[in-house]
């Protein structure tokens, strides 16, 4: 994974957008950083303190307020979460909107930061713990389940000594696909477990 390479598998990719219709938009950071084993994307374990989605897997991001773009939205995240200063130019694309259970439509906006992982500082009232996942890593294959909830196949990705589910999942599936493969792959229409609805 480099930027180069993702830089152009960005510019060629056509995103999907989803319309509000009544849900609340959020942006979500896929920020690469320099870590051990080379560059990786972030992944945090949520605060078991939040009042929403409460110690579960996420990418940095939030709410988007009013004015604000996704690319700020995301930026802003970055540093309220992960203490990370990220320059506006380090943006290189989006990615396909994903329609959330609990009333979000997510914009992953990838950034290339520059910036070893040791420049975290991670919020604690937000963050319990932030994670750098490296190719090696998010090769891994996911794993399609089905629940009795929903006829779209619900993603699994085995990585960290644990499962992450979507909507984190679907995100981290279609930035390994494009990023390490050069392969579009659709993940809008994957299910969410049951647990994550709310």
């Amino acid at each position: 994974m480099n930027r180069k390479s993702l830089v152009s598998a960005l510019s060629a990719f056509e995103r999907r957008e989803h319309p509000l219709n009544g849900r609340r938009a959020a942006a979500v950071a896929v920020v690469v950083v320099d870590g051990e084993d080379g560059p990786g994307i972030v992944l945090t374990k949520r605060s078991a303190r939040l009042r929403a989605h409460a110690g579960q897997w996420a990418l940095p991001g939030g709410r988007v307020d009013d004015g604000e773009t996704f690319e700020a939205a995301a930026l802003r995240e970055l540093h309220e979460e992960l203490g990370l200063d990220v320059a506006p130019d380090a943006v290189i694309g989006r990615l396909d909107d994903y329609p959330t259970r609990s009333g979000y439509v997510m914009t992953p906006v990838v950034v290339w930061s520059g910036l070893p992982a040791t420049a975290m500082s991670p919020n604690a009232a937000e963050v319990a713990s932030a994670h750098v996942v490296t190719a090696g890593t998010l090769g891994v294959e996911p794993r399609f389940i089905t629940i009795p909830e929903s006829s779209s196949p619900v993603i699994q990705l085995p990585m960290l000594n644990t499962l992450i589910h979507a909507p984190t999942a679907a995100i981290v599936y279609q930035f390994r696909e494009l990023a390490l493969y050069d392969r579009v792959t659709r993940v809008d229409e994957l299910e969410q477990p049951v647990f994550a609805w709310r």
